[in-house]
């Protein structure tokens, strides 16, 4: 099966089109105030309205409420929600019962961990180490094997510090259905380099992933 791919933190309408056209399977926009690749609402419409169905529009949000998350998907036309903080079971069921898939994030070094994934229920889960200052990967290479299995029998998306040069090996230990890259193909946070992009991809497209249905399909 083809390794999906996510680009994540776009913050420009043309980049985040270029990396569609490129082969991303989806695209994430990041809700975090604090976040360096923050983009608001009317930033996020225009990128998602940009790119259409050319690939999937994810929105990453961090322990916020409910009714603002489902306020932006719809504000914005998201395909997906990544939830990125503490967020509780009953908020992720909350989201995935008013129709929009939930991707739920768990970490390796602070809570919920990997063995709470069965108290979610959500379309799937992105793991990472979360060893650094904001919620999201901080560029932190980690003991990718740990995730493997995380989730059961729900899409696994991994994230943290991946790049060209470690991508084989971190998909050959965690066997992910999709992975997740940031930093990795950028030239400074939120302007990303396409020319890593497309190097990123092509890297992706000779990775093996586990059969079954992809959460980026």
């Amino acid at each position: 099966m083809a390794l999906e791919v996510k680009i994540c933190g776009l913050t420009n309408p043309d980049q985040a089109v270029a990396c569609a056209e490129a082969g991303a399977r989806a695209v994430g926009l990041v809700f975090y105030p604090k976040s360096p690749r923050f983009v608001d609402r009317a930033l996020a419409r225009e990128i998602c309205r940009a790119v259409g169905g050319r690939a999937k529009r994810v929105g990453v949000f961090v322990n916020e409420p409910v009714e603002k998350v489902l306020s932006l998907a719809r504000f914005c036309g998201l395909d997906l929600v990544q939830l990125h903080g503490a967020e509780p079971p009953e908020e992720v069921a909350a989201i995935e019962a008013a129709g929009v898939k939930v991707v739920k994030a768990l970490f390796a070094n602070r809570e919920p961990g990997f063995a709470e994934a069965a108290r979610y229920g959500a379309s799937g889960f992105l793991v990472e180490c979360a060893g650094g200052a904001l919620p999201g990967g901080n560029a932190l290479a980690w003991d990718w094997s740990t995730a493997r299995g995380a989730g059961a029998e729900k899409p696994l998306v991994l994230a943290g510090g991946l790049c060209v040069e470690n991508l084989p090996k971190a998909v050959e230990q965690a066997r992910p259905r999709a992975v997740d890259v940031s930093s990795g193909v950028e030239a400074s946070p939120g302007i990303k380099d396409l020319t890593k992009v497309r190097e990123f991809l092509a890297a992706a497209a000779l990775c093996r992933a586990p059969g079954g249905e992809g959460i980026f399909s």
